[in-house]
């Protein structure tokens, strides 16, 4: 069977990587490609940001458009833009029975209430991170989290491209809630976000974040559990979009026949009842 899709955010960085991966996948079609209605991209050929099949359509061609009004019904939509809009192409989703995949990060709790709201209607993949490899480092960390306890800190480090607008980013997020969780802790009773001046000594059960901005980074990640004479380190580095958009795909075929739900990619990677 044949995944239909949109893609949202067509002329940003990863639109553009899901519109490439989109054309090398057999199994998925383009049905749509939508971006801001003040994006100079509006009424632009989707085939130049990088889609180069025909499209699954009356005609050969699908336009980047900010319409929201008639999505076709029984297709994906794939979001990674910013929360704001992906609200706005949530209640899209659940006007026309569309299903959607969602990369963005940032949401407050209201925000992903709401997502699990729209779940009971439509299917949803969401997640903060659809690396096949970062999915796999939140399954180690479960395992690294639980033996590791107690007697090590736990830190945890991230850097992104100097245009990323949220901090920590989702990925680093997820990273301390899988170890907090592992432990049967809440993140929001352990997480410390900011040091500076006389902080004192560390508090014991802490999980520290510290963040990093420059350049292009794609995204690296690393999780350490420090102890007393040796120090444990989990980490990931990304150097291109295309596993994020690969993983995309990967969750938009999973989604595909579905009616309702919210799902993560460990449902879309067989890895929830792993152990």
């Amino acid at each position: 069977m044949t995944a239909r899709l949109i893609v949202a955010g067509a002329s940003g960085k990863m639109g553009r990587m899901l519109l490439e991966a989109c054309s090398n996948d057999a199994e998925t079609a383009l049905v749509g490609a939508l971006d801001a209605a003040k994006s100079p991209a509006i009424g632009v050929s989707a085939r130049a940001f990088g889609w180069t099949r025909p499209a699954a359509a009356s005609s050969d061609e699908v336009t980047v458009t900010a319409e929201l009004g008639t999505l076709p019904r029984g297709a994906v939509l794939i979001d990674f833009t910013r929360p704001e809009a992906t609200l706005a192409y949530l209640d899209a989703c659940v006007a026309n029975g569309v299903a959607m995949v969602i990369g963005t990060t940032g949401f407050d709790e209201s925000a992903k209430a709401k997502i699990a709201a729209a779940a009971t209607t439509i299917p949803i993949v969401f997640s903060p991170n659809f690396s096949v490899g970062v999915n796999t480092v939140f399954r180690l960390l479960e395992l690294a989290a639980k033996s590791l306890q107690p007697g090590y800190d736990v830190e945890i480090l991230e850097m992104h491209h100097r245009m990323k607008v949220d901090a920590p980013s989702g990925t680093a997020i997820k990273l301390g809630e899988v170890v907090a969780e592992a432990q049967g802790t809440r993140l929001a009773d352990r997480a410390v976000y900011t040091r500076q001046g006389h902080t004192g000594a560390r508090t014991a059960g802490e999980i520290g974040f510290a963040t990093l901005r420059g350049g292009d980074v794609v995204g690296d990640h690393t999780v350490v559990f420090a102890g007393i004479g040796e120090r444990i380190e989990i980490s990931h580095k990304s150097s291109s979009r295309s596993s994020y958009a690969a993983g995309a795909l990967r969750a938009a075929k999973f989604l595909h026949g579905k009616s309702a739900g919210l799902f993560d990619m460990f449902d879309v990677l067989g890895l929830r009842d792993a152990a």
